[in-house]
């Protein structure tokens, strides 16, 4: 879609990150296109209150927040190299700070589903990921961060967690608030952030707040970072 005339033009592309043929789909389309990407932004989020799988049969959670964005940022890799500096940013959530990183247990069975906890779990998977990409693309020129915006009212906060909502509406974040550490990031001259921190309101955060959740297994985001550029192939 242009902008008027004299400016720069504005597209767009659509993708199911649900479906990894439709990303794929995607990726192929925006790298014929495009030479370069400056940013790129993992945004997309949901808790599905019943356990669904895509075509080969992982939870949606997983396969749309987890799958998705690993295979996207891989497929979009060249355009990322080709802008560098360039960085990508990923938006986790707060619920992270409740589930520890097990790629073993990372999916949910259906018999112990719970929307909630499926979507905390994907979310401390995507800030280990981001750290394991950081780790392995250092010096590339590409850098990683993840953050948590803060609790923001939203239509999918109303809607999965309404007595969250009900209780926390007066001290809930506006949409615009919650994007502003975002648009921070993705502005801010790279050598003022580094690559692979963890982010809330435009200062670097711990990962870990309860002992508990560190992952027992230090060799854990390496693992999934394996998993997922198997079974995303």
């Amino acid at each position: 879609m242009a902008a008027a005339s004299g400016a720069a033009s504005v597209s767009y592309g659509l993708a199911d990150l649900e479906d990894l043929d439709s990303v794929r789909a995607f990726a192929q389309h925006f790298c014929a296109t495009h030479d370069r990407l400056d940013v790129l932004i993992h945004n997309a989020g949901a808790i599905h209150p019943q356990f669904r799988t895509d075509q080969a049969g992982a939870e949606l959670t997983v396969a749309g927040q987890v799958a998705a964005p690993f295979l996207l940022t891989g497929l979009l890799m060249p355009a990322l190299l080709a802008a560098a500096p360039s960085r990508v940013i990923t938006v986790s959530s707060g619920g992270m700070y409740s589930q520890r990183l097990d790629p073993v247990t990372l999916q949910l069975p259906a018999s112990r589903y719970r929307g909630v906890t499926a979507y905390a779990r994907a979310k401390r998977a995507q800030v280990a990921l981001s750290r394991e990409w950081a780790a392995r693309f250092a010096g590339t020129g590409v850098a990683f961060h993840a953050m948590h915006p803060g609790w923001v009212d939203t239509p999918g906060i109303a809607t999965a967690l309404p007595g969250f909502h009900r209780l926390t509406r007066p001290i809930l974040l506006t949409p615009e608030q919650g994007a502003d550490t975002i648009v921070w990031l993705a502005i801010t001259p790279p050598e003022r952030l580094g690559s692979g921190r963890f982010w809330h309101d435009r200062r670097p955060r711990p990962e870990y707040l309860l002992p508990w959740t560190r992952e027992k297994d230090p060799a854990a985001a390496r693992r999934l970072w394996d998993h997922l550029a198997t079974c995303t192939a």
